[in-house]
């Protein structure tokens, strides 16, 4: 008789037991000849060589699928056992899955394309409007590439630059100022990993989020590093963070140059690293438009009626600065 203790590493054991401890108990039934207690995330089992062996194979598999696709359910651990592809692991093209188990994949054409540049190229700049799944997709790809241990960190970052309001001076303590700038690479996370564990990685520092002030002085390797709201950035902010590009890492760019935030004599360092680095090798540039917004319909029609009234305003401005010209002569 052997005993051994298997410890279901990076996922939530409630998961993996299931409600009332259904799964487990489907566990034990399937295998009478060994004697299985669970504690917390560690399995205390009990019986012969053979048995041990394939039972440690079928495991580890049920716990990458739940490592995978945040969910398991008893037909999933039948076909484990029994050698067959769960339903999930047939449906191609997804990049990960949601906590509620929702698959997230490419929803547009230029969506696919950040996916296949982040396969292809190690800096990758992603532009266009609000809506369009940038910031979304490219934390779904940091978490992709963590859980394949292509990556052993994930590094997010934002310039702390206020939406056209002054909020004053916050309360708290540094992270409680910088949070409400954060938020929204919270609310990504939040939805791909389970909370507990998002605590505890955050905790461990395997995901790092922090205002762009912050990178100064890092080299960042071994990781998935993110600017978001680019555009934000002045030139010397974002020469800065692109230079702390480590061995191994991967870089996603993103931002919109229709929301600058910047005071106006300021040009925004997205905009001129672009141009800057436009047809250098191994930088992929992916410009996503209208046709990409996936929010809500009126997302779009926002846009929309924005883009009409800008057109508008500036051909007005074109149109009084000629009569200027022609009234001065």
């Amino acid at each position: 008789m052997t005993e051994k203790h298997i410890v279901l590493e990076d996922i939530d054991p409630v998961v993996f037991y299931g409600v009332g401890n259904s799964h487990l108990q489907m566990i034990k039934a399937l295998y009478p000849k060994l004697r299985i207690v669970a504690r917390d995330n560690v399995l205390r089992v009990i019986g012969d060589d053979e048995q041990m062996s394939i039972f440690e194979e079928q495991v580890e598999a049920m716990r990458k699928h739940v490592l995978k696709f945040n969910r398991i359910s008893e037909e999933d651990i039948l076909d484990i056992i029994n050698g067959r592809k769960t339903k999930d692991e047939a449906v191609k093209g997804v990049v990960a899955y949601s906590v509620s188990g929702r698959a997230i994949k490419s929803r547009s054409e230029n969506q696919q394309k950040l996916i296949d540049a982040f396969e292809k190229d190690d800096m990758i700049f992603a532009v266009g409007p609000a809506g369009t799944g940038k910031t979304y997709l490219s934390i779904a790809l940091a978490v992709k590439a963590m859980k394949e241990k292509q990556a052993k960190k994930i590094i997010l970052s934002r310039p702390a630059v206020e939406a056209g309001e002054k909020l004053g001076f916050l309360p708290g303590d540094m992270k409680d100022k910088i949070d409400p700038y954060l938020q929204p690479l919270y609310d990504a996370l939040e939805d791909m990993i389970p909370a507990a564990k998002l605590q505890d990685m955050m905790d461990k520092h395997i995901i790092q989020i922090a205002p762009l002030a912050f990178m100064r002085g890092r080299t960042l390797s071994d990781a998935v590093v993110i600017l978001d709201e680019a555009q934000n950035t002045t030139s010397a902010q974002i020469k800065m963070f692109l230079t702390r590009m480590g061995w191994n890492t991967k870089m996603i760019i993103t931002g919109d140059m229709t929301q600058v935030d910047l005071p106006r004599e300021t040009q925004s360092g997205l905009r001129e690293a672009m141009r800057i680095l436009k047809g250098v090798e191994g930088i992929s540039f992916v410009e996503m438009t209208k046709k990409d917004i996936v929010r809500h319909k009126l997302v779009t029609r926002i846009v929309n009626a924005f883009e009409a009234y800008e057109r508008v305003k500036k051909e007005n401005q074109n149109k009084d600065n000629n009569n200027e010209g022609i009234n001065k002569n």
